[in-house]
Protein backbone atom coordinates (compact mmCIF):
# COMPACT_ATOMS: atom_id res chain seq x y z
CA UNK A 1 0.00 0.00 0.00
CA UNK A 2 1.49 3.00 -1.03
CA UNK A 3 1.15 6.53 0.95
CA UNK A 4 2.61 10.25 0.51
CA UNK A 5 2.70 11.04 4.15
CA UNK A 6 2.56 7.69 5.96
CA UNK A 7 5.04 4.41 5.48
CA UNK A 8 3.80 1.36 6.80
CA UNK A 9 5.56 -1.73 7.92
CA UNK A 10 4.60 -5.08 9.48
CA UNK A 11 7.10 -7.26 10.64
CA UNK A 12 7.07 -11.05 10.89
CA UNK A 13 5.73 -10.73 14.77
CA UNK A 14 2.19 -9.22 13.74
CA UNK A 15 3.68 -5.93 14.38
CA UNK A 16 2.46 -2.84 12.26
CA UNK A 17 4.87 0.24 12.26
CA UNK A 18 3.03 3.40 10.69
CA UNK A 19 4.91 6.65 10.66
CA UNK A 20 4.04 9.85 10.12
CA UNK A 21 6.19 11.23 7.09
CA UNK A 22 6.29 14.60 6.61
CA UNK A 23 9.50 15.58 9.09
CA UNK A 24 10.01 18.98 7.13
CA UNK A 25 6.79 20.17 8.51
CA UNK A 26 7.13 18.12 12.13
CA UNK A 27 4.63 15.97 10.91
CA UNK A 28 2.05 18.22 10.55
CA UNK A 29 -1.91 16.61 9.79
CA UNK A 30 -2.94 17.82 6.43
CA UNK A 31 -5.97 16.37 5.35
CA UNK A 32 -4.62 14.63 2.99
CA UNK A 33 -2.70 12.57 5.59
CA UNK A 34 -6.40 12.53 7.77
CA UNK A 35 -7.17 10.47 4.66
CA UNK A 36 -4.30 8.29 4.56
CA UNK A 37 -4.58 7.35 8.43
CA UNK A 38 -8.34 6.42 7.61
CA UNK A 39 -7.16 3.76 4.56
CA UNK A 40 -4.21 2.47 6.45
CA UNK A 41 -6.46 1.56 10.14
CA UNK A 42 -9.19 0.89 7.50
CA UNK A 43 -6.72 -1.93 6.02
CA UNK A 44 -5.05 -3.08 9.24
CA UNK A 45 -8.31 -3.59 10.59
CA UNK A 46 -9.09 -6.06 8.17
CA UNK A 47 -5.37 -7.36 7.80
CA UNK A 48 -5.37 -10.75 10.14
CA UNK A 49 -1.61 -11.14 10.15
CA UNK A 50 -1.76 -7.62 12.06
CA UNK A 51 -1.83 -8.11 16.09
CA UNK A 52 -0.58 -4.04 17.19
CA UNK A 53 0.35 -1.02 15.68
CA UNK A 54 2.69 1.10 16.42
CA UNK A 55 2.32 4.68 15.60
CA UNK A 56 5.26 6.96 15.41
CA UNK A 57 6.58 10.41 13.74
CA UNK A 58 9.46 10.68 11.33
CA UNK A 59 12.25 13.18 12.50
CA UNK A 60 12.50 14.76 15.58
CA UNK A 61 8.59 15.39 16.19
CA UNK A 62 5.62 12.99 16.83
CA UNK A 63 3.49 15.92 15.05
CA UNK A 64 3.24 19.30 15.75
CA UNK A 65 -0.72 19.80 14.98
CA UNK A 66 -2.89 20.45 12.22
CA UNK A 67 -1.73 22.30 9.12
CA UNK A 68 -2.62 25.76 9.70
CA UNK A 69 -2.95 27.07 6.70
CA UNK A 70 -5.59 24.29 6.06
CA UNK A 71 -6.82 25.93 9.35
CA UNK A 72 -6.76 29.50 8.29
CA UNK A 73 -9.16 28.90 5.73
CA UNK A 74 -11.95 27.55 7.52
CA UNK A 75 -14.98 28.91 8.16
CA UNK A 76 -18.04 28.13 10.56
CA UNK A 77 -19.48 25.82 8.16
CA UNK A 78 -16.36 24.21 7.28
CA UNK A 79 -14.64 23.86 10.27
CA UNK A 80 -17.64 21.72 11.55
CA UNK A 81 -17.10 19.35 8.73
CA UNK A 82 -13.61 19.47 9.19
CA UNK A 83 -13.97 18.53 12.80
CA UNK A 84 -16.36 15.72 12.17
CA UNK A 85 -13.72 14.23 9.53
CA UNK A 86 -10.99 13.73 12.49
CA UNK A 87 -13.55 12.85 14.97
CA UNK A 88 -14.56 9.97 11.97
CA UNK A 89 -10.71 9.16 11.90
CA UNK A 90 -9.88 8.87 15.66
CA UNK A 91 -12.40 7.34 16.53
CA UNK A 92 -11.48 4.39 13.99
CA UNK A 93 -8.47 4.31 16.07
CA UNK A 94 -9.61 4.15 19.31
CA UNK A 95 -12.55 1.82 18.84
CA UNK A 96 -10.51 -0.81 16.51
CA UNK A 97 -9.77 -4.03 18.23
CA UNK A 98 -6.27 -4.16 18.21
CA UNK A 99 -4.05 -2.11 20.73
CA UNK A 100 -2.19 1.11 19.20
CA UNK A 101 0.77 2.51 20.58
CA UNK A 102 1.68 5.83 20.62
CA UNK A 103 5.69 6.33 20.59
CA UNK A 104 5.78 10.03 21.41
CA UNK A 105 8.25 12.07 20.83
CA UNK A 106 9.53 15.96 20.09
CA UNK A 107 6.28 18.15 19.71
CA UNK A 108 2.84 16.27 20.53
CA UNK A 109 0.83 19.38 19.92
CA UNK A 110 -2.84 20.29 18.87
CA UNK A 111 -3.87 17.24 15.76
CA UNK A 112 -0.84 15.94 16.97
CA UNK A 113 -1.65 15.33 20.82
CA UNK A 114 -5.40 14.25 19.29
CA UNK A 115 -4.37 11.39 17.57
CA UNK A 116 -1.88 10.57 20.37
CA UNK A 117 -5.80 10.41 22.45
CA UNK A 118 -6.84 8.26 20.85
CA UNK A 119 -4.45 5.26 20.90
CA UNK A 120 -4.53 3.32 23.09
CA UNK A 121 -1.01 3.17 24.89
CA UNK A 122 1.52 6.30 25.17
CA UNK A 123 5.25 5.98 25.36
CA UNK A 124 7.28 9.29 25.40
CA UNK A 125 11.01 10.42 24.81
CA UNK A 126 12.35 13.07 27.34
CA UNK A 127 12.43 15.48 24.63
CA UNK A 128 8.56 15.50 24.44
CA UNK A 129 6.29 18.49 24.59
CA UNK A 130 2.67 18.10 24.88
CA UNK A 131 -0.29 20.08 24.19
CA UNK A 132 -3.36 21.66 23.14
CA UNK A 133 -2.59 24.87 22.39
CA UNK A 134 -5.19 25.94 20.32
CA UNK A 135 -6.45 28.92 22.39
CA UNK A 136 -3.56 30.67 20.95
CA UNK A 137 -4.88 30.51 17.46
CA UNK A 138 -8.06 31.61 18.39
CA UNK A 139 -10.40 28.37 18.14
CA UNK A 140 -10.60 24.93 20.60
CA UNK A 141 -9.30 21.52 19.68
CA UNK A 142 -11.29 20.02 17.36
CA UNK A 143 -10.48 16.31 16.90
CA UNK A 144 -11.26 15.11 20.73
CA UNK A 145 -9.15 16.83 22.43
CA UNK A 146 -11.27 18.60 24.77
CA UNK A 147 -13.07 15.11 25.81
CA UNK A 148 -10.15 12.34 25.81
CA UNK A 149 -7.64 14.75 27.61
CA UNK A 150 -10.44 15.31 30.61
CA UNK A 151 -10.89 11.93 30.58
CA UNK A 152 -7.66 10.50 30.91
CA UNK A 153 -6.06 13.25 33.18
CA UNK A 154 -9.17 14.33 35.05
CA UNK A 155 -11.35 17.56 34.46
CA UNK A 156 -9.17 20.40 36.22
CA UNK A 157 -5.85 19.05 34.52
CA UNK A 158 -7.38 19.30 31.14
CA UNK A 159 -8.92 22.58 31.66
CA UNK A 160 -5.47 24.01 32.83
CA UNK A 161 -3.95 22.83 30.37
CA UNK A 162 -7.01 23.87 27.31
CA UNK A 163 -7.20 27.37 29.02
CA UNK A 164 -3.55 28.32 29.04
CA UNK A 165 -2.69 26.43 25.93
CA UNK A 166 0.58 25.45 27.83
CA UNK A 167 2.55 22.45 27.12
CA UNK A 168 3.57 19.77 29.64
CA UNK A 169 6.95 18.05 29.73
CA UNK A 170 7.26 14.17 29.08
CA UNK A 171 7.53 14.02 33.18
CA UNK A 172 4.76 16.16 33.88
CA UNK A 173 2.40 13.96 31.50
CA UNK A 174 4.27 10.98 33.73
CA UNK A 175 2.40 12.02 36.61
CA UNK A 176 -0.55 12.49 34.51
CA UNK A 177 -0.87 9.23 33.35
CA UNK A 178 -1.14 10.48 30.02
CA UNK A 179 1.44 8.58 29.55
CA UNK A 180 2.84 5.04 30.77
CA UNK A 181 6.62 5.57 30.27
CA UNK A 182 9.35 7.71 29.55
CA UNK A 183 12.62 6.96 28.31
CA UNK A 184 15.84 8.82 26.18
CA UNK A 185 14.86 9.68 22.79
CA UNK A 186 17.57 7.15 21.29
CA UNK A 187 15.72 4.38 23.33
CA UNK A 188 12.24 5.36 22.60
CA UNK A 189 11.10 3.15 19.43
CA UNK A 190 13.23 0.39 20.60
CA UNK A 191 11.14 0.58 23.40
CA UNK A 192 7.95 0.71 21.62
CA UNK A 193 8.64 -2.02 19.58
CA UNK A 194 9.72 -4.52 22.42
CA UNK A 195 7.01 -3.22 23.79
CA UNK A 196 4.54 -3.78 20.90
CA UNK A 197 6.07 -7.45 20.13
CA UNK A 198 5.57 -8.44 23.64
CA UNK A 199 1.66 -7.13 23.41
CA UNK A 200 1.92 -9.16 19.93
CA UNK A 201 2.75 -12.60 21.15
CA UNK A 202 0.52 -13.17 23.95
CA UNK A 203 -3.07 -14.77 23.13
CA UNK A 204 -5.05 -12.65 20.07
CA UNK A 205 -8.56 -12.95 21.58
CA UNK A 206 -7.18 -12.82 25.36
CA UNK A 207 -5.78 -9.35 24.22
CA UNK A 208 -8.58 -8.41 22.44
CA UNK A 209 -11.02 -9.32 25.30
CA UNK A 210 -8.85 -7.45 27.92
CA UNK A 211 -9.10 -4.65 25.25
CA UNK A 212 -13.05 -4.71 25.20
CA UNK A 213 -13.21 -5.22 28.88
CA UNK A 214 -11.36 -2.29 29.82
CA UNK A 215 -12.50 0.11 27.02
CA UNK A 216 -16.53 -0.95 27.39
CA UNK A 217 -16.64 -1.40 30.73
CA UNK A 218 -14.52 1.80 32.27
CA UNK A 219 -17.32 3.89 32.10
CA UNK A 220 -20.38 1.71 33.54
CA UNK A 221 -20.96 0.89 37.31
CA UNK A 222 -18.73 -1.49 38.28
CA UNK A 223 -21.63 -4.51 38.45
CA UNK A 224 -22.34 -3.82 35.01
CA UNK A 225 -18.11 -3.79 34.49
CA UNK A 226 -18.18 -7.21 36.42
CA UNK A 227 -20.46 -8.84 34.45
CA UNK A 228 -19.17 -7.56 31.21
CA UNK A 229 -15.74 -9.37 32.46
CA UNK A 230 -17.28 -12.66 33.16
CA UNK A 231 -18.75 -12.60 30.18
CA UNK A 232 -15.60 -12.24 28.14
CA UNK A 233 -13.69 -14.35 30.64
CA UNK A 234 -16.14 -17.32 29.00
CA UNK A 235 -15.53 -16.79 25.97
CA UNK A 236 -11.95 -16.58 26.48
CA UNK A 237 -12.38 -19.83 28.33
CA UNK A 238 -13.96 -21.48 25.50
CA UNK A 239 -10.88 -21.19 22.74
CA UNK A 240 -8.29 -23.37 21.60
CA UNK A 241 -5.27 -20.86 22.80
CA UNK A 242 -6.63 -21.20 26.39
CA UNK A 243 -6.20 -25.13 25.97
CA UNK A 244 -2.97 -24.62 24.47
CA UNK A 245 -1.67 -21.63 26.69
CA UNK A 246 -2.31 -23.52 30.28
CA UNK A 247 -1.03 -26.45 28.28
CA UNK A 248 2.02 -25.42 27.48
CA UNK A 249 2.26 -23.65 31.19
CA UNK A 250 1.36 -27.22 32.57
CA UNK A 251 4.46 -28.60 29.94
CA UNK A 252 6.50 -26.00 30.69
CA UNK A 253 6.72 -24.74 26.74
CA UNK A 254 6.24 -21.68 25.48
CA UNK A 255 2.77 -21.80 23.57
CA UNK A 256 1.64 -21.23 20.25
CA UNK A 257 -1.37 -19.43 19.85
CA UNK A 258 -3.16 -19.63 16.62
CA UNK A 259 -5.85 -16.37 17.32
CA UNK A 260 -8.80 -19.27 17.69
Amino acid sequence: MEFRNLRLEVDAGGVAELTLERPEVLNALNQETIRELETAFRSLERNQEVRVVLLAGAGTAFSAGADIPEVHRLDAETAQAFSRRGHSVLNRIEDGCKPVLAAVRGFCLGGGCELALACHLRIAATDARIGLPEVKLGIIPGYGGTQRLARIVGRSKALELLLSGRTMTAQEALQADLVSRVVEPDLLLPTCRAMASRIAGQAPLAVRYCFEAVNRGYDLPLQAGLALETALFGLASGTDDMKEGTRAFMEKRKPRFKGR
